[in-house]
């Protein structure tokens, strides 16, 4: 598929980071329109009419796996590409079933973000981690998944994993291990 004159949305709050995108991205030959919130992406949705999406998973202090279903209810076949710096697989699974072709975590290259809107299915050759989870990974991806099935409400998520609020806040502001 050639991306030429195909708009692509890029749903972003780091502006350098945005920009960087953007420039990188039209070298390809996509129109790029850039939304730093997700009020402004929707609106700008309804003008550029994109064919593709990038979709930061954390927009200000809201999560970007809310606009994936309102831009799949607006353009069915919209191909969506969703890069995060805090990937969990409670968030990749979420992502991917709310509708989301694919699942990037920062740092991600530009050629890496433009390949995943052309590779619609997984890899059945990617090379599995040969060393487990450590555990404090495990409790982040835990963490993460309590938070999806309570929507994002810290205080509910807290009490579901009998813990203070303040602590899972604490537990939230650091950045997972990654392995």
């Amino acid at each position: 598929m050639n991306p030429d004159n195909k708009h692509l949305l890029i749903i972003e709050d780091d502006e350098a980071f945005s920009s960087a995108l953007t420039k990188a991205l039209e070298k390809k030959g996509f129109k790029v329109f850039s939304a730093s919130s997700i009020d402004t992406a929707i609106d700008l949705s309804k003008q550029c009419k994109p064919e593709f999406a990038l979709v930061d998973l954390r927009i200000g202090s809201e999560s970007g796996l809310k606009v994936i279903p309102i831009l799949k209810e607006l353009y069915s076949e919209i191909n969506i590409v969703v890069l995060t710096g805090y990937a969990s697989i409670a968030t990749a699974v979420e992502a991917i079933k709310l509708g989301a072709t694919q699942y990037l975590t920062k740092p991600a290259s530009s050629e890496e973000i433009y390949h995943a809107f052309f590779k619609p299915e997984g890899n059945i050759k990617q090379e599995l981690e040969p060393n487990p989870m450590s555990v404090r990974r495990l409790e982040w991806e835990h963490i993460q998944k309590v938070l999806s099935e309570n929507e994002g409400n810290l205080s509910a998520t807290a009490r579901a994993l009998g813990m203070h609020r303040r602590t899972l806040q604490r537990k939230l502001s650091k950045r997972p291990s990654k392995t």
